[in-house]
C-alpha cells in the first residue's frame, strides 16, 4: 500500500490487533500462541484488507473514512461452524419439565422434543422461516459473527428438508453473514420410520441428487449416537454422500463413546462435532488427522450436564479444536458465541489464546472457509470486529454481555453500538 493510494476505510489507533497468522488450522501447541500487533492499524480497499501495520506507518495513508479504534481490540469476524439456524417454533415450555427431571422420552410422548420442532418447521411457510432466521442472524451479527454454518434437519422428509435448505440459499443473498449450508436430513428417525431406519436413510440419500442439482448444500452430516444412527449406518451414509461429491461432517460421540470420533477421522470429515464421549483412542487419532474437533459446550451447559468435551486432552494431544454455539431450539438456544467463549474458559479449561483460535481460524477450517475467513491478511475479505475491550483476554473473562463495538463485513459497517448496550445492525440501510 502506497501513500498515494486512497483507502476506503482506515482503522487506526488499535490497542491490540489479532491477525491469527499461520498456515492451515492451529493444532495443539500452535493454539497456545497468538500473533498480536500492538498500536496497530488496518486499511480496507474494495472490501478487502489492503494494509496491516503500525498506527505510525498508517499516518502516511489516506482514506475516505478513518475509524479511531481508541485503543480497542480488533480481531477477525467470528466464525460459527455448527448451527441449526432454520426451524419453526420454539421450546421454552420444556425448560420447566427438564428442571422437574422429566425424561426426554417422556417429553417426546407429550408432543415435545425434536418432533415438536419438526412439526412446527413442516407447518411453517418458506417466508416465515426466512423472517425467523433473519432475526437470529441479526443477533449473531450483533455478537460479531460474520461466517456461519447452517444445517437442515428439522424436516425429516423430502419437502421440508429442501425447504430449509432453500431458506439458507435465499439468506445467502439477503443477509451480510456468509452462510455455509449443510444437509442434515439424518438428524433423527421420524416416527413413521422407527422400525425401518435403513429405508429412511435411503430416502435421504436419494434427496442428495436434488440438493446437488440445486446447489443447496456442500456438506452432509448425520447424528451418530445411541438411539439414532449407528457407526455402521453413519459410515455407509456418509460414504455414499462423498461418492456424490459432498464433503462430510458428523455429530459424533455426544453421549456415548460409540466410535464416531474415529469414524470422522477414517472418512476425512471436515469436522467431528460434540465429541463429549470421545475415547482416548479417538482423541489420539483426531490429533493425527486434519479433522477439526468442533466442541459445543453450550449444549452441556444448557442441559445441566456434568460432562463436557475433553478440550484439554484434545489440544494437549495435538488436535485442532473449534467452538460453536450449536444454536438450536432444544439444547442450546443462544446466538451468543461470546458466551460460549466464556463457558469454554470455565468448563473446558481453555486459555484465551486457544479460545480465539477456536472461534476464528479453526472454526473457518471446520467449514472449509479457512482460506477466506478467520484471519486478517492482505487480500482477504475485510471481516473485522472492533471490541469494547483493550485486550483479547477480557472478552471471555467478562461473561454474559456483548463486547462488540463495531462489525465490518467485507469492509462495510454492518453493526455498531448505538447507545448504551444496544448493538444496531445497519446492513439494510
Amino acid at each position: 500500500m502506497t501513500a498515494r493510494q486512497l483507502l476506503d476505510t482506515l482503522i487506526t489507533n488499535i490497542g491490540q490487533l489479532l491477525t491469527m497468522e499461520g498456515k492451515g488450522p492451529a493444532k495443539g501447541e500452535q493454539m497456545k500462541k497468538l500473533s498480536v500487533l500492538n498500536h496497530a492499524a488496518v486499511g480496507v480497499k474494495d472490501g478487502k484488507i489492503a494494509f496491516v501495520g503500525s498506527a505510525k506507518q498508517a499516518e502516511q495513508l489516506q482514506a475516505e473514512r478513518v475509524i479511531d479504534a481508541d485503543g480497542r481490540l480488533v480481531t477477525p469476524g467470528l466464525v460459527d461452524p455448527h448451527t441449526h439456524l432454520v426451524f419453526g417454533g420454539s421450546r421454552e415450555q420444556e425448560m420447566t419439565l427438564k428442571q422437574q427431571g422429566v425424561p426426554y422420552l417422556e417429553i417426546l410422548k407429550r408432543g415435545g422434543g425434536i418432533l415438536s420442532t419438526v412439526a412446527a418447521t413442516r407447518n411453517a411457510s418458506e417466508e416465515e422461516l426466512v423472517q425467523k432466521a433473519k432475526l437470529h442472524l441479526d443477533r449473531m451479527l450483533s455478537y460479531g459473527m460474520t461466517t456461519v454454518e447452517a444445517k437442515s434437519g428439522y424436516g425429516l422428509d423430502r419437502q421440508t428438508e429442501l425447504k430449509q435448505l432453500r431458506v439458507v440459499k435465499r439468506l445467502k443473498e439477503e443477509h451480510p453473514i456468509d452462510l455455509v449450508s449443510t444437509f442434515l436430513g439424518a438428524h433423527a428417525i421420524p416416527p413413521e420410520y422407527q422400525h425401518d431406519p435403513e429405508q429412511f436413510l435411503a430416502e435421504m440419500l436419494e434427496l442428495l441428487d436434488v440438493v446437488k442439482a440445486e446447489q443447496l448444500a456442500e456438506f452432509v452430516d448425520i447424528f451418530c449416537e445411541t438411539g439414532v444412527f449407528t457407526v455402521e449406518q453413519s459410515r455407509a451414509f456418509l460414504q455414499a454422500a462423498q461418492a456424490k461429491g459432498f464433503a462430510v461432517k458428523i455429530h459424533a460421540d455426544e453421549i456415548d463413546p460409540l466410535g464416531g470420533t474415529e469414524l470422522a477421522v477414517e472418512l476425512g470429515a471436515a469436522s467431528g462435532d460434540h465429541l463429549v464421549g470421545a475415547s482416548e483412542a479417538g482423541i489420539r487419532k483426531l490429533a493425527q488427522s486434519n479433522t477439526i474437533a468442533v466442541l459445543l459446550p453450550g449444549t452441556s451447559f444448557y442441559l445441566g450436564k456434568e460432562a463436557y468435551a475433553k478440550a484439554r486432552s484434545m489440544i494437549d494431544a495435538g488436535a485442532a479444536v473449534a467452538l460453536s454455539t450449536d444454536f438450536n431450539p432444544g439444547s442450546s438456544p443462544t446466538e451468543n458465541l461470546q458466551l460460549i467463549m466464556s463457558i469454554a474458559a470455565l468448563k473446558l479449561k481453555m486459555t484465551p489464546e486457544e479460545i480465539w483460535h477456536a472461534v476464528t481460524v479453526n472454526a473457518a477450517y471446520a467449514i472449509h472457509r479457512g482460506e477466506e475467513a478467520g484471519r486478517i491478511a492482505i487480500g482477504r475479505k475485510a471481516d473485522l470486529v472492533i471490541w469494547d475491550a483493550s485486550n483479547y483476554a477480557y472478552v471471555p473473562y467478562h461473561y454474559g454481555v456483548n463486547h462488540v463495538h463495531m462489525v465490518l463485513k467485507a469492509g462495510r459497517v454492518v453493526a455498531e453500538r448505538s447507545r448504551g448496550d444496544v448493538i444496531a445492525t445497519t446492513y439494510a440501510d
